[in-house]
């Protein structure tokens, strides 16, 4: 044996240490049972990893990311050997770690039943028990397919090491690139051989690692998902580093289905998607399309006391617009068809409002004295979404943008791009969001119009300006759009989701491909600097962020009806008629619930219709011209003034507050 020098980094703390060889980052680490594997010249490595000479090691905690990767990673393939000791006859596909978890692609048969979840699970617990040793060894590539030849995706997986891999949907997890790796699971007492599978790693040390996991659902997934290919069968599970946080996700997984905007959307007959209209393509039912206006119009006043003028385009053009935009270049797989009209000219159903404001904006010749010129439109645009990832409001197929675009000089744009941030994420805040932080795209390498110097002006442009809000900044490399860099605004909903809301994005490139010019002071052209801005990114999806964040419970100035009046008996019908033409003509939203169902069964269906008020009117309260306030909470407070309960709604509504 011989000295083996190397260095523990953890955190800006390092350590020397002299072991001898053989020495594996196990030993480095012995007796801290949060460690799970290693990261080696910033190269993570299993535990059993033998460390060399000069190795700077770095623990990794499995409530790390990457810790949180490995024990998901590692728990995927104890489902998969469990789902093939139950189903000798289904073949692998991938399984990857996901957020908050895990998936594996099957090729079986029939479709897994719920039944048949709880049997996989029950087969991962006696595999976690047994304690099987997860062991790498490297593979050529033709012993590989020698040891799988039973197994067709695999092989398939084989020949794509590297770009390809990447490429692929969950590729990667499993090849990577350089050499290939099998993973052994090996029985602990006698180191016999119970199941392996192709994987680049790492894993945990043993299945016995594995802390808690649950196994949620099973979903058809197209392998490697491209619709050209088989149909399999994929599971999804979950694993956390302790029972508590195991059962702390489940709960909120099941706060977060009873605020799912479709389920809210249809129990509170707000919207609904038609299968005869078709996937991702909405309509709004009068509830749904009260709030809709209600956020349109709101909008629509804070844009107008902004300075944004209002413009409407079509929703169709012929496809030589996009072919000079760039969108048929870059963005032609997110086009629906073209449709052919005028002898063989291909329209186009509109993804983006931007090129339309461009030639606005071209129609006639433009004075320095114009600019900032901020055109706004609420744009109805198309986009052909796979089937697999349309959700509800979230991810449609057609939707409207509150798409604004703006058109400035160079030493407008530090003003202008601050003035428009700090209007979104003040109009975000109206709307009871004020949870956020800031995402800076930047260029993709590989897909960009335009020089390098003016994305790299854009860029710091925009840093500077994001850093202005005092809110954090977190880098999106090479996430930006081909035109130009942008910043995200991402909020926090009430239960702690984030989601993607405004976006503001700086392009030099669309006003040089259309060729727009401004006159300047000295008579000479130039070109504008052009500002992409949306604040709801779509309607439809900033109605949904609502309806979740807000459980179906819509504060007063967005609530369908913000008042119900219910009367204690059916000879209290017309005075609260009465209150309710005296409210509404005060612009106040109130029904009476005149059916013939019981007080207390009224009262449970405002509840379950999450009315902010209920207005209660007896003989008491006829006789002394006053109602009774019944709150969304169940509170309740007597004998208040007719007058001075419409003002108190008027009051929470123009103060657009909870209550």
């Amino acid at each position: 044996m011989s000295d083996v020098r190397v260095t523990v980094q953890r955190d800006s703390e390092r350590e020397e240490r002299v072991v001898t060889t053989g020495t594996t980052a196990a030993d480095l680490f012995q007796g801290e049972r949060s460690v799970v594997a290693a990261r080696v010249a910033g190269e993570l490595k299993d535990l059993a990893y033998e460390v060399a000479d000069g190795d700077a090691v770095e623990p990794v905690e499995i409530t790390s990311e990457d810790g949180l990767n490995i024990l998901r990673h590692s728990t995927a393939h104890v489902m998969a050997q469990a789902v093939q000791e139950l189903f000798p006859e289904a073949k692998l596909g991938i399984g990857p770690p996901i957020k908050d978890g895990f998936y594996y692609d099957f090729d079986v048969e029939t479709p897994f039943h719920p039944d048949d979840l709880k049997r996989i699970e029950k087969k991962m617990q006696e595999i976690q028990k047994r304690g099987q040793k997860f062991a790498r060894r490297v593979v050529a590539d033709d012993a590989a397919r020698e040891e799988l030849a039973d197994e067709p995706y695999k092989l398939e997986l084989i020949g794509l090491k590297g770009s390809a891999a990447d490429a692929a949907e969950g590729a990667s997890a499993e090849v990577g690139a350089g050499e290939l790796t099998i993973y052994d699971n090996l029985d602990a007492k006698t180191g016999e051989l119970c199941w392996k599978d192709l994987c680049r790693g790492p894993h945990l040390p043993s299945t016995r690692a594995i802390p808690a996991f649950k196994l949620m659902r099973s979903a058809a997934a197209y392998w490697r998902g491209s619709e050209k290919n088989k149909q399999l069968q994929r599971i999804y599970g979950t694993a956390w580093p302790t029972k508590d946080e195991l059962k702390a996700h489940l709960e909120f997984l099941a706060e977060a289905e009873k605020r799912d905007h479709r389920k809210l959307g249809s129990e509170l007959d707000l919207f609904s998607v038609p299968e005869d209209i078709g996937s991702g393509l909405a309509v709004f039912h009068p509830k749904g399309g009260i709030i809709r206006r209600v956020m349109e119009d709101y909008s629509r006043r804070r844009h107008e006391e902004s300075g944004y003028e209002f413009v409407y385009t079509p929703h169709a053009t012929k496809g030589k617009l996009f072919e000079k935009s760039g969108h048929l270049d870059w963005y032609a797989d997110g086009m629906y068809p073209p449709m052919q009209l005028d002898e063989g000219v291909d329209y186009y159903l509109k993804p983006m409002n931007c090129p339309m404001h461009n030639l606005i904006f071209d129609a006639r010749g433009r004075s320095y004295r114009e600019l900032p010129l901020r055109l706004f439109e609420f744009g109805t645009v198309y986009r052909y979404e796979k089937s697999g990832v349309v959700h509800g409001l979230t991810r449609a197929r057609g939707f409207t943008q509150d798409d604004a675009h703006i058109y400035c000089t160079k030493e407008q744009m530090a003003d202008e791009l601050d003035a428009t941030l700090t209007f979104v994420l003040d109009l975000l805040r109206d709307y009871g969001l004020t949870d956020f932080y800031l995402e800076l795209s930047t260029k993709d390498p590989e897909k960009f119009v335009g020089s390098d110097e003016a994305w790299e002006e854009a860029t710091e442009t925009l840093r500077k300006v994001a850093e202005k809000q005092g809110l954090p900044l977190v880098p999106d490399p090479g996430g930006a759009a081909f035109y130009g860099p942008k910043i995200s605004v991402q909020t926090k909903d009430a239960i702690g989701r984030t989601w993607q809301m405004s976006t503001v994005q700086l392009d030099f490139n669309l006003p040089e491909r259309f060729d727009l010019e401004y006159t300047s002071a000295d008579g000479s052209k130039q070109r504008p600097v052009m500002i992409h801005r949306a604040l709801f990114g779509s309607i439809e999806r900033f109605f949904a962020v609502l309806l979740e964040h807000y459980a179906g419970a819509f504060p007063a100035w967005l609530a369908p009806v913000q008042a119900t009046g219910i009367p204690i008996g059916d000879a209290h019908v017309p005075y609260l008629q009465e209150f309710a033409a005296e409210a509404k003509a005060k612009g106040l939203r109130i029904e009476v619930d005149s059916s013939s169902d019981r007080m207390q069964k009224k009262i449970r269906n405002a509840q379950k219709a999450k009315v902010p008020f209920m207005i209660i009117a007896g003989d008491e309260d006829v006789a002394n011209g006053a109602v009774s306030f019944r709150y969304r909470d169940g509170s309740q407070k007597n004998g208040i003034p007719r007058a001075e309960a419409i003002a108190e709604i008027l009051d929470v509504v123009e103060r657009r507050v909870q209550v």
